[in-house]
């Protein structure tokens, strides 16, 4: 009898698809595990590990609350700065730029070359702006006449120095 007369047909089931679920509340170890993934796509291309949460926080020296501060993390070179806040009531002392110091100065400590972030329009571009950062671009959202800013800045040159453009 010929190879083909006794070859066994494998029935081939198609793979079930994966859960789709939309949510405006993911838990924390949901969310963890697509930046885990995603941190090991990146160390598996690129050999290098060092992504790393940095955080500049600021408390209440009386009920030792956080009240305000920095969040970010640093990664492949670049300092992503995500969130900044301050109190009115600790806005215009000098702490806003002593927190965005820290922030740099840890960044280029860790070895990151560039910094980037985005703030609105009504928050805080003039700020950045006077700390060295340009911008990138803007996207407009809402309410309309607002923006999305989009900034970047070196961070080769040592803190209080300025970083000459190109």
């Amino acid at each position: 009898m010929p190879a083909s007369d006794t070859a066994v047909t494998v029935s081939r089931q198609p793979a079930p698809h994966p859960d789709c679920m939309l949510t405006d509340a993911p838990n924390p170890e949901d969310a963890a595990a697509i930046s885990d993934a995603l941190d090991r796509f990146n160390i598996e291309h690129t050999g290098i590990a060092d992504r790393k949460p940095l955080a500049v926080l600021v408390r209440d020296p009386e009920a030792y609350q956080v009240v305000g501060g920095l969040t970010g993390r640093t990664s492949l070179g670049l300092f992503f700065l995500d969130l900044f806040y301050l109190p009115p009531r600790l806005r215009g002392s000098g702490l806003g730029t002593q927190i965005l110091r820290q922030a740099e100065d840890e960044a280029r400590a860790r070895g990151c070359r560039t910094a980037v972030l985005y703030t609105i329009t009504f928050q805080a571009p003039g700020f950045y702006q006077k700390h060295g950062w340009k911008r990138l671009g803007e996207v407009p959202c809402d309410p309309p006449g607002t923006s999305r800013i989009f900034m970047t800045k070196e961070l080769t040159a040592p803190a209080g120095e300025p970083v000459r453009s190109r």
